[in-house]
């Protein structure tokens, strides 16, 4: 029998309140469409990018720019860009309501090329 593994304790936790911060990031859109039928592409990779903005932003609550999701849909439902330049910005949120107190904002940035770009944190103006 192999051992049972053994759980870590005292381990540092990743928090997402530790600043309000914004990256850009390239999206690859071409390969989480890869294999979704033709009228389902446009509507899936939006829904990709919210996935990728939670999971690296940390925040469930997302919210995408109109001008983002009119880069997505621009060559139609089944002709998605292979490649989305993206700005991710975790914000305070200002409702006391709210149930988090972070979410984050996602922008469309227009590139020429994707060449050479890499993951860049922005100074917030």
């Amino acid at each position: 029998m192999a051992p049972a593994p053994q759980k870590k304790t005292g381990g540092k936790t990743r928090s997402a309140l530790q600043d309000v911060v914004s990256r850009e990031y390239t999206i690859h859109l071409h390969k989480r469409v890869h294999g979704r039928s033709f009228k389902k592409r446009a509507p899936w990779a939006v829904k990709s990018v919210i996935d990728f903005a939670q999971k690296t932003m940390g925040t469930q609550d997302v919210r995408l720019d109109p001008r983002l999701n009119q880069a997505v849909w621009a060559q139609g439902i089944k002709t998605v860009p292979h490649r989305i330049r993206v700005k991710l910005e975790r914000k305070r949120n200002d409702d006391e309501s709210a149930k988090e107190k972070l979410y984050t904002y996602v922008s469309h940035v227009p590139v020429t090329s994707f060449k050479g770009l890499q993951t860049t944190v922005v100074d917030n103006e």
